[in-house]
């Protein structure tokens, strides 16, 4: 079942939380993936999640070092998945066998972390006992992270890597002595690799050394030419000698890879499990690490559909804010079944406010901690935000043509406990008609299961209907004097930042029959609209 759609997970800022909620494992970025919310039905489920990140936090604060010590062993885990799966009917490399012990290493270090304040940490996060199957992979017990077909895997390495280094000195001795007599004959440089470079411009000397047997020709280029020692009889039985071990070592190697994938088959389930915790663990960490950094609390999770909450925060809007050393103006809401309005002009930050309640609600059900002082959620069905769609306007649908398309799928889609949310609808029309569809689809939905939020320019919708109404606080308390002469010689820019600072973006609920302040003239007038076009304005208004 799908609680909201890409648009609406991307428009509300949950798609942004995500992307900056940090896992360091393949298995803590899966789990993020594939994350499924929690739905109606399931509430104790979720509230167990929100205990796990309490915990977590408890432990990270208990124990400051050991989030450094989890991320460094997480960065350097890899998925060997698949390397599992194929140890049950092949024979693993040395590469993939390495990858296992890394793997096993760091699932000891976590678990011996762990086990050193077992009370700190919750049981699921505990890690398995893998010394059996790290033990026959580091049979020397060294516990270093790097991987070779030690001598200790099979009895007859030891002897045949003995016997095949005793060939190759003796192979070095015969090239040797014959590297001296080339030497001292032909007046040559000849290297330790048993190599000698001449220059083709000497033509006599490479044509010399051409036909000395005791040469062969390795390598050309367009300059120069290189000699290589040609095994002498005696070198050449030591090399074959030795061909006939390396073959045997292959062999002895073959076999003890074969035992080591056989044995990493039995445990798979065992490491497998093991990546399963430490990619809950990292996806836990993950998210209690961004709440603490956003300030985020946990959810009172409730079984009325409501939604309410203080002094939130839009996390997306806010990270842009403070990176502008600005700050950022918190909003509180109180929604329940029905349908509330938030009104004002432009500028006062409506459409942020209705993309917060969408925040606040999927954050909660997608098991997150959410960015407010406080929050009281029911959990819904359903949740979908109707804004200003680009995509349509590709597809070559006027603005009025896309809401209406994206408005059908909403209300056809709408079921119990659902959370909608439309910013400006129709606002791509005639006022007069707009207000009218706007009024109609309130009424629409006034009796509906459904919280509904609305944001709208229009004065009268609240009057004729039982809506909740909430209004933009904007320039209300705004010091005008102060304004203009603070705006008098600013740029372009300038006096939009000064407006906006002191823009009031705080929410009240006001009544019905109570007018909406005009804050678009007051803006207009600030931004030096001619005084014959506000006063006439306000007269029309009248």
């Amino acid at each position: 079942m799908r609680l909201a759609n890409v648009k609406t997970r991307r428009e509300t800022g949950l798609s942004y939380v995500m992307q900056n909620i940090y896992t360091a494992t393949p298995f803590g970025t899966k789990i993020m993936k594939e994350l499924a919310p929690y739905m109606p039905g399931e509430e104790e489920a979720l509230r167990e999640e929100f205990s796990r990140m309490e915990k977590m936090s408890e432990m990270l604060k208990e124990n400051p070092k050991w989030q450094d010590i989890l991320y460094e062993c997480f960065m350097e885990t890899k998925d060997c998945s698949y390397t599992l799966e194929r140890s049950e009917n092949s024979t693993l490399s040395v590469v993939e066998l390495f990858e296992i012990k890394s793997l096993l290493l760091i699932m000891e270090k976590i678990k011996k972390l762990f086990l050193s304040k077992p009370e700190a940490v919750l049981e699921e996060f505990i890690l398995e006992d893998v010394d059996s199957i790290l033990n026959q992979l580091d049979p020397a017990m060294e516990r270093i992270n790097t991987f070779y077909i030690y001598d200790q895997f099979s009895p007859r390495l030891g002897p045949l890597r003995k016997q095949r280094r005793e060939y190759e000195i003796a192979v070095r001795k015969a090239q040797k002595k014959t590297k001296l007599y080339l030497e001292e004959k032909y007046n040559l440089d000849i290297s330790p690799k048993f190599e000698c470079i001449i220059s083709k411009a000497k033509t006599e000397q490479v044509d010399l050394l051409r036909e000395v047997p005791e040469l062969i020709i390795k390598d050309q280029d367009y300059v120069n030419v290189t000699f290589s020692i040609k095994p002498s009889e005696e070198a050449d039985q030591f090399i074959t000698k030795m061909n006939e071990l390396t073959a045997e070592i292959e062999e002895a190697e073959l076999e003890v890879r074969e035992q080591l994938s056989k044995e990493i088959f039995k445990h798979r389930n065992l490491i497998a499990e093991n990546c399963k915790r430490m990619g809950q663990l990292d996806f836990i960490m993950g998210k209690t690490v961004y709440a603490e950094q956003h300030r985020c609390i946990k959810p009172e999770i409730v079984a009325e559909h409501i939604l309410e909450f203080g002094e939130g925060r839009h996390l997306e809007v806010e990270d842009i804010l403070l990176s502008k050393e600005k700050i950022y103006c918190p909003v509180s809401m109180n929604l329940a079944n029905g349908v509330s309005c938030i009104t004002g002009a432009n500028m006062g930050g409506k459409t942020i406010s209705l993309k917060l309640a969408g925040l606040v609600q999927l954050l909660a059900q997608y098991g997150f901690f959410v960015p407010c002082d406080w929050a009281k959620v029911g959990l819904c069905n359903f949740v979908q935000i109707l804004i200003g769609d680009s995509q349509s306007l590709e597809r070559g649908l006027s603005s009025f043509g896309s809401e209406m398309e994206e408005l059908k799928e909403i209300l056809d889609n709408s079921k119990s406990q659902s959370l909608i949310l439309i910013d400006e609808i129709a606002s791509g029309t005639n006022p007069v008609e707009g207000l009218a569809l706007t009024q109609s689809l309130i009424e629409y939905l006034q009796d509906k299961p459904y919280i509904t939020l609305i944001t709208t320019h229009f004065d009268n919708v609240a009057q004729r209907n039982m809506v909740k109404t909430m209004q933009v606080i904007g320039l209300e308390n705004a010091d005008f004097n102060k304004l203009d002469k603070e705006i008098k010689y600013a740029n372009r820019k300038e006096r939009i930042n000064i407006i906006s600072r002191y823009m009031d973006y705080r929410l009240k609920t006001v009544e019905r029959e109570e007018e909406i302040p005009k804050d678009a003239l007051n803006i207009a007038k600030i931004l030096g609209l001619s005084d014959e076009i506000i006063n006439r304005a306000r007269d029309l208004i009248k």
